[in-house]
């Protein structure tokens, strides 16, 4: 069996949770399956790495370089000495020469005062390239062969969009001609959310960066299986701080992991998904401190459960725009206008309802677009084509997501009905064609009594069939 695993920065945070990476991986290898591994930096550390950068580039007086630096030497040093003791002085060499890149690209940052894209990618690197490889001599010291490889070694070939690079059709090639030979006889371990541009320049992958490399790399090698360790035993039925009985679902389908993500649940991104699914590799989501449970497996096929609703998320953080105007009805191009002025300024659109007058048309962007929303398509009111534009910051979004779940009658009978009893008074509703999910808009302190009226209403804490 070939699998390909990524570990999360919790997952590898310190010297004793590299060991128990090391005891997940071990009996695989006893047992003669292929591994390949892909790894994130040490939880927190990307975060300081940019903070220190932003410090570097406007702090006036004299930066603390030396003394973060000293603070990544000791936590590493510590990890290592912990995981790897008998590669103290061999892998310690390394940690040194990375540190002093890093030191010398924090003092030229601090003499030029300036952060460009393409220079934060790679400082922000430095995060998996002091990381992996503590990983690879933690798993020397069991004896299991093992070698680094940086994204760009691995073969992740992206575009040269700085900070969200796409990773392109000829990586597949690269990685696979890369990857292969070495899982013969050795652990690759591959640093996550980096790539590089055509020219090796060195990009790096945006959000879950290292899901994304994990399921490229695991789809360009053929794996029968990805997957994803983390802290939590799974996909749940909804957010656990909102309903204690939320419980793990052992089976979605791509596109309703897809939809959990994009309405704020903790899973994968759904552009981590796609390169599985392409290729219709399994991902399972697992918790590294909980290594027996079976986690969720996400698949191709969409199972329609017994009572149909799989999983429920809730995001706030966002703003309800809503475009009025009798002017709007039969009138062409309105929608395309609305839509083209936000993208021209670059504003993310969550969700869209239309009123069947025409007359409206409401919109969910992302808190921090909505000033920008507003002022956008003020000109359209100004030209007479909408009557009046208005934003409200006070709602959350609300999915309900499960296979089928559309096509089944009386699903939205029920969640309407449990909420209007419950006193929950619904914004905006948008179906997706997709019939994995039905989302809706209250407000802001309405949103967790929604979740907790509707999982309780559709039993999602019993178990299911699926």
């Amino acid at each position: 069996m070939r699998l390909l695993m990524k570990f999360g920065g919790t997952s590898v945070g310190d010297g004793d949770r590299i060991r128990k990476v090391v005891d997940i991986l071990e009996p695989y290898h006893e047992e003669g399956h292929e591994l390949g591994v892909v790894v994130s930096a040490m939880s927190g550390v990307t975060n300081q790495i940019i903070e220190m950068a932003n410090e570097v580039v406007t702090c006036k007086e004299k930066p603390g370089i030396e003394p973060f630096i000293t603070q990544l030497r000791e936590r590493h040093r510590k990890a290592l000495e912990v995981a790897a003791p008998d590669y103290l002085e061999e892998t310690g060499r390394i940690l040194e020469g990375r540190l002093s890149d890093l030191r010398n690209m924090f003092m030229g940052l601090n003499n030029l005062r300036e952060l460009t894209p393409r220079s934060r990618d790679y400082i922000i690197s430095f995060g998996e390239r002091l990381s992996a490889p503590v990983i690879r001599a933690a798993l020397r010291q069991r004896g299991i062969p093992s070698v680094v490889l940086d994204g760009c070694e691995a073969g992740i070939t992206t575009t040269a969009t700085h900070g969200d690079g796409i990773v392109i059709p000829e990586s597949e090639a690269k990685i696979r001609g890369r990857i292969l030979p070495l899982l013969q006889d050795s652990v690759p371990v591959i640093m996550g959310y980096m790539g590089c541009t055509p020219q090796g320049i060195t990009t790096t992958l945006g959000r879950s960066g290292s899901d994304y490399s994990a399921t490229v790399v695991g789809a360009a090698i053929g794996a029968d299986e990805i997957w994803i360790w983390t802290d939590v035993d799974g996909i749940m039925t909804t957010d656990p701080r909102l309903v204690r009985e939320a419980r793990v679902l052992p089976s979605v389908s791509y596109l309703e992991a897809m939809e959990l993500s994009f309405f704020g649940a903790k899973v994968m991104h759904p552009r981590s998904i796609e390169p599985a699914m392409r290729k219709g590799i399994p991902i399972r989501v697992k918790n590294t401190f909980n290594p027996s449970h079976p986690g969720t497996c996400i698949t191709k096929e969409k199972r329609r459960a017994r009572r149909v609703v799989k999983a429920l998320t809730h995001i706030t953080g966002v703003a309800l725009i809503n475009v009025n105007g009798a002017q709007m009805i039969g009138r062409p191009g309105v929608a395309r206008a609305i839509f083209t002025a936000l993208a021209d300024k670059e504003v993310n659109v969550m969700m869209i309802s239309q009123g069947s007058s025409e007359a409206n048309i409401s919109i969910i962007v992302e808190l921090d677009h909505m000033e920008i929303a507003a002022e956008a398509l003020k000109p359209m009111v100004q030209q007479g084509i909408v009557r009046d534009v208005t934003a409200n910051p006070d709602v959350a979004a609300v999915a309900v997501v499960g296979a089928g779940m559309i096509g089944t009658p009386g699903i939205s009978g029920r969640i309407f009905t449990a909420l209007g009893l419950a006193g929950v008074n619904i914004m905006m509703i948008s179906q997706g064609s997709s019939e994995v999910n039905i989302s809706f808009v209250v407000k802001e302190s309405d949103g967790p009594k929604a979740v907790r009226v509707l999982h309780e209403e559709l039993r999602l804490s019993e178990e299911q069939d699926g």
